[in-house]
């Protein structure tokens, strides 16, 4: 099936969008290096009880990589608030460009400054924002953009009384500092831990993956 054909593919590019390495995948969804491998080159065929621990650990649906080209092209996934911002993804999980609407309010708690590896795009919508980037400090208004190197430190907030409105596009680097907060990485990294032990148990009673 053309569908099977494209699984290790997208498999591959999920993993390499989240800046994963095979060893960090394995890892975290509790096999072994080898049987990811030949999963991403089509050397091993897939099945559920593969494939449900590494689209928890990708948090995309098995149906992702199955979905046939012509697919519906609309992006369902669910904006997540947290720290003052509103983020809403515009791109899907495994997409190379990771696309996001934020919406910034102004009673958002102060954050730190930001370092990541990459390059940053932004466009304001709406409302004002505050760009610090290094010793700069910008205001930007709607229909303003503005791109920058984030090996720079950066952050932004609104600038006015309302919120503000921004798309933003970023690498995979960029998504894990601004999207996901430190206490999902550490989530992650502690189901996958505990996906491995079972893994080893299973292997201690004759199962392999």
């Amino acid at each position: 099936m053309e569908e099977l054909d494209q699984l290790g593919p997208r498999l591959r590019a999920a993993r390499q969008g989240r800046g994963w390495t095979l060893d960090d995948l394995a890892s975290r969804a509790g096999m072994s290096v080898s049987t990811l491998s030949r999963l991403e080159s089509g050397k091993r065929q897939a099945s559920l009880e593969l494939l449900l621990p590494l689209t928890r650990q990708l948090g995309i649906r098995v149906d992702d990589l199955l979905a046939p080209a012509t697919r519906d092209p609309r992006v369902h996934r669910t904006p997540v608030t947290r720290g003052g911002m509103t983020i809403a993804p515009l791109t899907r999980t495994e997409s190379d460009v990771r696309a996001f609407k934020i919406t910034y309010r102004p009673d958002a708690p102060a954050r730190e400054p930001q370092v990541h590896d990459g390059h940053e795009w932004l466009y304001v919508l709406s409302g004002e924002l505050s760009l610090e980037l290094g010793e700069q400090r910008l205001t930007l208004l709607p229909g303003e953009a503005a791109e920058f190197d984030t090996i720079v430190p950066h952050r932004m907030r609104a600038a006015g009384p309302g919120p503000a409105e921004v798309i933003s596009i970023f690498n995979a680097a960029g998504e894990r500092v601004h999207v996901h907060s430190p206490a999902d990485e550490q989530a992650s990294a502690e189901r996958g831990s505990a996906e491995q032990a079972a893994g080893e148990i299973r292997s201690e009673h004759g199962h392999t993956d």
